[in-house]
């Protein structure tokens, strides 16, 4: 079977059984070898398959849990196995992580049935005369943890460093330089872990990046213009979905439990609500936008913000929404159209060459391209794909962004810039640098009954750390134009 062929991992021999763990294998050979992302790789091998809401689930987990933890699961290879992980067959490596994944992080799943189970993907995909080193590693791992108890309990690196052992940490060999240690046991490139301690203590690192790791959850803004809080709340309730309401954000709901397919769910077809994380929804609380406005969605796809500034203003007036491709923009309009918002003007183009809004808006929201480190537990792939390379072009652009939507701004209006990364580099030295060479520009500094004050703003903009707000990671500022 050809590794690079991505057919191959679904075109499988016919004595093969496809279960969850198999097609877990499959996604993460072309996440591995055809650098495909996670999500895609999934609907891939789940696509016409006919499994189990329950195996499907597993199969989520066990691929998003495999990608989140590679650099754990690798450090854990290199101290049990006879080779390094990257020395290790790729095939091989890939049941390793589930094995060890599964022993590890999942509770659920009993040891036997972990290790019996990975020795039988072995041997159902060509590594029958390596099925035996499957065995002796995750038997290894199982012996060397029994006296542990506590899997998936990571809690405590910080501590760790100050002096305190630990089984996880201890099996790890683990450096002593905290910035290693911390990104070896919680799986994260020691670039990102560094730029969150430039930020956050030790402990507060830690709690962001064991955040990161877990499950996300889904929130829903309810379409005020369609529906009323309460009634989706009940609505769900009814379909058996567990759901809880969200402190300072009046049209957000949060499925914590009973989800199933989202667009099953009831409302969704009415346009009752949009799938959309809670602190995407501050961003446009801040923006604060009015009725009768001419308003532009600088970089609107797939419409979240977009489709909230056209319920914010009642549907009553002139709402942009601007994006470089079209199949993007496909996007914003399916859901404007469902939600059953007419305000919205569709915009084909790079902002960075439309002259058309030049001083004509009242409002500009700038929701700019990032690094998307405010995101990883949504987007795990993220931490093993970006650079510090990466990000620095990005900050051109994001520049670059800055500077042209602030020309569509009429004078004494509102630019919001935003982004879904806590990376000051893409955040405060942006908008500073902005500052610094627009002087007719400045910060302004909400209305003091905004819901946004419930936030931390005393820099005069406001930056959502997950592990303190349990939402998306978000750096977001409204800038006026003085003349």
């Amino acid at each position: 079977m050809s590794c690079r062929n991505p057919r191959s991992f679904r075109t499988r021999r016919k004595s093969t059984v496809i279960n969850s763990r198999q097609l877990a294998f499959n996604a993460l050979q072309e996440i591995e070898y055809n650098q495909a992302y996670t999500d895609i790789a999934l609907d891939r091998v789940l696509h016409h398959q006919k499994i189990s809401p329950r195996d499907r689930s597993l199969v989520c987990q066990l691929v998003y849990g495999v990608v989140r933890h590679k650099r754990s699961l690798n450090a854990l290879i290199d101290n049990l196995g006879k080779k390094k992980a990257q020395q290790q067959p790729p095939k091989l490596r890939i049941i390793l992580y589930l094995g060890l994944y599964q022993l590890r992080y999942l509770n659920q799943i009993p040891d036997s049935a972990a290790v019996n189970t990975s020795v039988e993907l072995a041997k159902v995909n060509g590594l029958k005369k390596l099925a035996a080193v499957v065995n002796g590693l995750l038997r290894n791992y199982i012996r060397q943890t029994r006296a542990f108890p506590g899997r998936g309990n990571l809690a405590g690196v910080a501590r760790q460093v100050a002096g305190k052992g630990h089984s996880f940490c201890d099996l790890l060999k683990l450096p002593s330089d905290p910035i290693k240690r911390l990104g070896i046991v919680h799986s994260f490139p020691d670039w990102i872990v560094e730029t969150w301690l430039q930020q956050l203590s030790l402990e507060e690192t830690e709690q962001l990046l064991i955040w990161f790791n877990q499950t996300p959850a889904i929130d829903l803004r309810v379409n005020i213009l369609r529906t009323s809080l309460a009634e989706v709340e009940a609505a769900l309730q009814d379909a058996g979905v567990t759901i809880s309401r969200i402190p300072y954000l009046p049209q957000a709901l949060r499925i914590t439990e009973g989800s199933g397919a989202i667009n099953q769910l009831p409302g969704y077809r009415e346009g009752w609500w949009i799938v959309q994380d809670s602190s995407a929804q501050l961003v446009t609380h801040l923006l604060d936008p009015q009725p009768g406005e001419t308003i532009v969605d600088a970089c609107a796809a797939p419409g979240g913000k977009t489709t909230h500034i056209a319920e914010l203003i009642g549907d009553r007036g002139n709402v942009g929404a601007c994006d470089r491709y079209q199949k993007r923009l496909r996007k914003v309009k399916a859901n404007a159209e469902r939600l059953q918002l007419k305000s919205i003007q569709i915009q084909e183009g790079d902002i960075r060459y439309l002259s058309q809004f030049a001083n004509q808006c009242d409002r500009v929201l700038l929701d700019a391209p990032c690094s998307g480190l405010g995101t990883l537990h949504k987007r795990p792939d993220i931490r093993w794909r970006q650079t510090p390379e990466k990000i620095a072009e990005l900050t051109l652009l994001q520049q670059e962004l800055l500077s042209t939507a602030a020309t569509w701004v009429k004078p004494q209006g509102i630019l919001v810039y935003a982004t879904c990364t806590i990376n000051p580099q893409e955040n405060e030295k942006v908008v500073q640098s902005f500052l610094d060479f627009h002087p007719n520009w400045s910060i302004s500094i909400p209305a003091t009954e905004s819901i946004v004050n419930n936030f931390d703003i005393s820099d005069g903009w406001i930056k959502v750390y997950p592990h303190r707000h349990h939402m998306d990671g978000f750096f977001m500022v409204k800038l006026q134009k003085t003349a």
